[in-house]
């Protein structure tokens, strides 16, 4: 889409819709207003569509498969795997995009968003202005990430790092790499380090639900559709069941089953369940060691809460990320949860115009899906 003309009034670039982000909400919201005739002017902050795919570690692959992972418009290519790989990903966000003509404005962060006389006015950090009576926000629930500050780290004469910084398991050849957390950027960390020889461990806090990606070629993502369907203590029920006869209990290699079903805790926590594609058998292999939480860190690597002791070189936090909303509209107050993430999907009263697309974490079957469907609402909502 081309760039929007300039208003000589409010010396701002105007577009009768504004969409921050060019990750697949943003683009899918752009697909969806372009197939219906709607103009948008989409910002990016990076120098291409899908900047957050094109940083993540190498061997990702989506957990859910093709046919419930394509954006409205366009599927993924039939050549395509089941679970397309980060670089399938990334050519197909690009293929979106030229399919539906859309041309990201790039280079420009948005630091903030104002209501200034109807409009939504976007301020970037290059200095300029963007309008729109309409905003839509897609930067995504992984935004920023957050990296806590370990007892001890001032201490620990190793290397303290965020998973975002993890491409591949070559650079920790000859280390040893304790990494914080099992979700699924953590237990696939963990698999790629073990898979190269890598001396590995996790530390797991809490009780964890495992679920297998596949169960008799079946992917867990349709499973999981079709429990979402049922009434809520049955669809927990199975859940659970199939939980247990699929993974079972992990308890004697120091992983503890929560009480909740996956569904459950996906409806009400926002906390997706590991989706396990090897690292459950490298544990029960030894090949990747499990430690309680960290006590505090050493100088030589980390005292856990059960008091035992080991040394690593590298600590890697697979801690998560936050969507750091709040301060992208300073005063005016967003409708979030206890993670920071919106809870509407359109805005309204000081908020309206506004629509927040790509934050929705508790469905079952995806982030993706959602998202398409999400951008198929906004977008019809928009045009009429």
């Amino acid at each position: 889409m081309a760039d929007p003309s300039t208003s000589t009034t409010t010396s701002a670039a105007t577009t009768p819709v504004l969409i921050v982000g060019a990750g697949p909400a943003g683009l899918a919201v752009a697909g969806c207003l372009q197939q219906r005739g709607v103009r948008a002017t989409v910002l990016e902050q990076a120098c291409g569509v899908g900047n957050a795919w094109r940083n993540h570690y190498q061997r990702l692959h989506l957990h859910t498969v093709k046919t419930h992972s394509a954006l409205p418009g366009l599927p993924f290519p039939d050549d395509a795997p089941r679970y397309v790989p980060r670089q399938g990903v990334v050519d197909y966000l690009e293929a979106y995009a030229k399919h539906h003509g859309i041309e990201p404005v790039c280079g420009e962060t948005v630091v903030s968003v104002e209501r200034e006389g109807g409009q939504w006015l976007a301020h970037t950090a290059g200095g300029r202005r963007f309008s729109a009576p309409v905003l839509v926000v897609a930067t995504g629930a992984n935004r920023e990430p957050v990296a806590p500050t370990l007892p001890g780290q001032d201490a620990f004469a190793g290397r303290v790092m965020h998973s975002r910084s993890y491409r591949n398991a070559e650079p920790f050849a000859g280390q040893r790499v304790l990494v914080v957390g099992i979700g699924n950027t953590g237990a696939e960390i963990a698999l790629d380090l073990a898979e190269h020889g890598v001396v590995v461990a996790l530390s797991v806090r809490s009780p964890v639900n495992i679920v297998k990606r596949d169960v008799m070629g079946r992917p867990t993502q349709l499973s999981s559709i079709a429990l979402s369907k049922l009434p809520e203590p049955l669809g927990n029920a199975l859940g659970s069941l199939l939980r247990n006869l699929t993974v079972g209990d992990l308890s004697r290699w120091g992983l503890k089953t929560p009480s909740v079903s996956p569904l459950h805790q996906l409806r009400h926590d926002g906390k997706t369940p590991m989706i396990d594609i090897g690292t459950v058998d490298r544990i029960k292999r030894g090949d990747i060691g499990v430690f309680p939480g960290i006590a505090m860190l050493t100088r030589d690597g980390a005292r856990f809460t059960d008091g035992r002791e080991q040394a690593f070189d590298v600590v890697l936090l697979a801690t998560g990320y936050q969507a750091a909303l709040q301060p992208l509209f300073g005063s005016v107050p967003l409708p979030l949860d206890a993670r920071g993430l919106p809870t509407v999907l359109h805005g309204d009263g000081a908020l309206q115009g506004v629509h927040f697309v790509g934050f929705d974490i508790r469905q079952a079957g995806g982030l993706l899906r959602t998202i398409a469907q999400q951008a198929e609402r906004v977008a019809a909502r928009i045009a009429a």
